[in-house]
């Protein structure tokens, strides 16, 4: 059997490294970080761009709807206070307590009507703003669920 002898230099030399293979591969690794990082930056700003243009809209719609039921609201307690008040001349004129009752009847029948109306007034008006309201913030949440599914 014969054997090989090694000098003991042999055993203990390191391999040839190249340092700048490695700093290559480094740089090359620290660049591509560098603009994933950019890109995502980029998207992320816009996207909280889009949110605060969202939410800056929404704001002036609420305001403004608000407002707009304000209004109708107003407009409806003033046909409440005329109807009222026209109701009160009408029973200083009444001969009979017959005629009280027709005019009481009268009045509670129009004061019902006039509440419904109202109120299918201030629903659709509400169901508007909400949906007003609601519409900016969907238009940016969708946007982005796309962009998350399309990455």
């Amino acid at each position: 059997m014969a054997t090989k002898k090694t000098a003991t230099a042999d055993v203990f030399e390191f391999p040839a490294f190249d340092m700048t293979k490695m700093a290559d591969g480094y740089r090359e690794m620290a660049d591509k970080s560098v603009n994933q990082t950019k890109e995502a930056y980029a998207k992320a700003k816009v996207a909280a761009e889009d949110a605060t243009k969202a939410i800056e809209t929404t704001l002036e719609t609420a305001q403004a709807g608000t407002v707009e039921l304000s209004l109708k609201a107003i407009d409806a307690a003033r046909g409440n206070v005329e109807h009222s008040l026209s109701h009160m001349e009408a029973l200083l004129g009444v001969k009979s307590v017959a005629q009280m009752i027709e005019l009481q009847t009268s009045f509670f029948r129009k004061q019902a009507e006039m509440m419904v109306d109202q109120t299918k007034m201030m629903q659709e008006a509400a169901k508007k703003l909400v949906e007003d309201v609601s519409k900016p913030v969907k238009t940016v949440a969708e946007k982005a669920m796309s962009e998350i599914k399309a990455a």
